[in-house]
């Protein structure tokens, strides 16, 4: 399974950065392509081409704010393909957000 997401937090420091290591951290534990854009106070970094995107079988957007280029998931979006949880949700409960990725 490939997964992609974005995280993102109004200041773009911790909750950015936990988000986007628990996400992978439980992608990899079980064995599935992950890639995480952040954005924040660095700007993007990790920036996740169309391509990409374009390929994944799930996307996860784990933003409090605005993300710059969201158009960049429109596609996926129409599939039913991304789901949006708060950076926080995604810390506490990545294993669910997984598993919801997984029925999509």
């Amino acid at each position: 399974m490939k997964i992609v997401g974005v995280t993102a937090c109004p200041t773009g420091i911790a909750h950015t950065y936990m988000a986007q290591a628990a996400i992978e951290k439980e992608c990899k534990k079980r064995g599935y392509d992950v890639q995480v854009e952040t954005q924040g106070g660095m700007g993007i970094e990790n920036e996740l081409e169309q391509e990409t995107i374009d390929n994944a079988d799930a996307v996860i957007l784990a933003i409090a704010i605005g993300i710059d280029r969201e158009d960049r998931f429109e596609q996926k979006e129409a599939e039913g393909k991304v789901i949006r949880v708060d950076p926080g949700e995604a810390i506490k409960n990545t294993s669910n957000i997984i598993d919801k990725a997984e029925k999509l």
